[in-house]
């Protein structure tokens, strides 16, 4: 009997660890990848240090972005949403320019949800404070390298693109802007 119940404890722990890693499994795989090609002279624009989409180079692209929580971890970029700066045309979720002096971000393809984050706040929490900031627009991780994406490749899928006044009001001093790593979560 003894016997039994031991190979009903494993088996139930088996299980458990089972269903645990098939949710761990459950991440974001990339969806495929489109070669880049050489954007007409002038017309990718590197402000903020953005890249350029390289001819021949094959670049990821996602339909997914990892699981939100209420702790998401992200990678903080810099982008200019004003008219002629390196986030290339209007904002998604409104068609308008916003100025590099308001918090605005925008989102890789999956957490973006179809629009459905469109002009709602989420928090960000980096270099030791947090600043609210509005969602215009999307980060593609689906497509890039032409004009519509301003000649630069797709978005990783885990991305905040934010407004230098979300840097700022991160306390992040200005030669350490491009990249970080942050968290993000909805607000109430």
């Amino acid at each position: 009997m003894k016997q039994q119940t031991g190979s009903s404890v494993f088996l139930i722990l088996l299980c458990i660890l089972y269903i645990f890693a098939s949710v761990e499994a459950q991440t974001c795989r990339p969806s495929g990848t489109i070669r880049g090609k050489t954007p007409p002279p002038g017309q990718c624009n590197t402000e903020n240090d953005s890249d350029c989409c390289k001819d021949g180079k094959l670049y990821t692209t996602y339909k997914c972005s990892p699981l939100v929580s209420s702790h998401t971890k992200a990678t903080l970029t810099l982008n200019s949403f004003q008219a002629g700066g390196d986030g290339g045309g209007p904002s998604e979720c409104d068609n308008q320019y916003h100025s590099d002096d308001d918090p605005v971000v925008a989102l890789s393809t999956g957490w973006f949800n179809n629009k459905k984050r469109c002009l709602k706040y989420i928090n960000i929490y980096g270099n030791g404070r947090s600043v609210r900031a509005k969602v215009v627009d999307e980060c593609d991780s689906t497509m890039g390298c032409d004009s519509d994406h301003a000649y630069q490749p797709p978005c990783p899928n885990n991305i905040v693109d934010a407004s230098k006044a979300v840097w700022k009001a991160l306390g992040v001093p200005k030669n350490n802007w491009g990249g970080m790593n942050i968290y993000w979560s909805d607000t109430d």
